[in-house]
């Protein structure tokens, strides 16, 4: 099906707000800073940042590929799915509000890159910053986790776009990435300040983002469930 201009820009937004948040920012800076060790050269920082970027992108797009595609293939779930996911989604966006407002929290089994591992994937060059990329994309913390499973899945089964939408996502989550791989050619300390400005942000835009998801939910559970439209 086509695709409107709002479920593109909002798989973007959801990409973008994923990478700055805490957990994936820092752990960006920390891969592109380890990439780029030892280069000077803006051509091989650029490269190295496009390959990490197209890394995440890629494993966002195969593992909303599957799970979305999952869904929607088997008949009696994606029956379900297109009559109730109106019902589903307010109640979800409302949850994974509270999630990103901090009311509660969760824990997930995560791993790490060793650091001889790291090394070997910096020397292999740009095949190595793909494979860190598709890496660090599937190391999800519960923020990371709540955008993803809790706001991109179900806009993608939404929309039946089982890979444009998870694409979008990932290079959402990748854009930040190429800039942090630019500025690295500029000093460490440029990094620094740059890494706080994007803190700072971050907390509040997660929160506004936060306040119109739950905002949004109510509105759905009002609409479908209860069959009150507050704009009538």
């Amino acid at each position: 099906m086509e695709l409107s201009a709002i479920p593109v820009i909002s798989a973007l937004w959801l990409g973008i707000l994923t990478s700055i948040s805490p957990c994936p920012l820092a752990a960006n800076v920390a891969a592109v800073s380890f990439i780029v060790k030892g280069g000077t050269r803006t051509s091989a920082v650029l490269s190295s940042g496009i390959a990490y970027t197209l890394g995440r992108a890629f494993a966002y797009m195969a593992l909303g590929w599957v799970i979305s595609a999952s869904l929607l293939n088997v008949p009696a779930m994606a029956y379900f799915l297109q009559t109730s996911m109106p019902k589903i989604l307010g109640p979800v966006l409302i949850i994974t509000g509270l999630l990103l407002l901090g009311v509660f929290s969760f824990s997930m089994p995560g791993f790490m890159v060793s650091q001889e591992g790291a090394e070997k994937l910096r020397k292999a060059g740009v095949p190595g910053a793909l494979v860190m990329g598709m890496l660090f994309a599937l190391a999800f913390c519960p923020v990371s986790a709540a955008f993803f499973f809790g706001s991109l899945i179900p806009l993608a089964v939404s929309q039946s776009s089982t890979i444009a939408l998870p694409l979008i996502y990932g290079v959402g989550t990748g854009l930040p990435v190429l800039l942090f791989a630019l500025v690295i050619v500029f000093g460490i300390s440029t990094v620094s300040r740059i890494f706080h400005v994007v803190s700072k942000t971050e907390y509040w835009v997660r929160r506004a983002t936060a306040v119109v998801m739950i905002l949004v939910g109510v509105y759905l559970i009002l609409l479908h469930i209860f069959n009150i439209n507050i704009f009538a």
